[in-house]
């Protein structure tokens, strides 16, 4: 059941210095950075990264040489499916969406694995 979930995280409570702190970025600029992103992605597969196919995930997610190590590595690792395997190559894609960038690097990449917290072995 965990493999269809997208993002897996653990959210650890917050010590109330850091939550009395300086404040992060504003909702409103986290709603405009979407909202680009979103634009992005129409533009260029006519529909959103969460909806891509097996061939579209080919195509608007390729990796380089490293990224493919690192991915390959990661699936043997932690004996991850095929389903999460796109899941982590789309949610790859809109991180590197969200960062404006034309291709996903291995910081997306490490991020979009990271998201997937609860596959790692205990």
């Amino acid at each position: 059941m965990l493999d269809r979930i997208d993002l897996q995280v653990v959210v650890p409570r917050l010590p109330p210095r850091e939550l009395q702190g300086a404040p992060g970025e504003t909702s409103a600029a986290v709603r405009a950075r979407v909202c680009t992103a979103r634009v992005v992605q129409q533009e260029r597969q006519g529909e959103c990264n969460a909806r891509l196919s097996g061939g579209d995930l080919d195509r608007h997610c390729h990796l380089h040489a490293s990224e493919q190590a690192l991915l390959r590595h990661a699936l043997e690792r932690l004996n991850l499916s095929a389903r999460a395997y796109h899941r982590i190559l789309r949610v790859a894609r809109t991180i590197a969406d969200l960062d404006t960038a034309e291709r996903i690097d291995t910081q997306h990449l490490s991020e979009a694995m990271g998201y997937r917290n609860l596959d790692r072995p205990v």
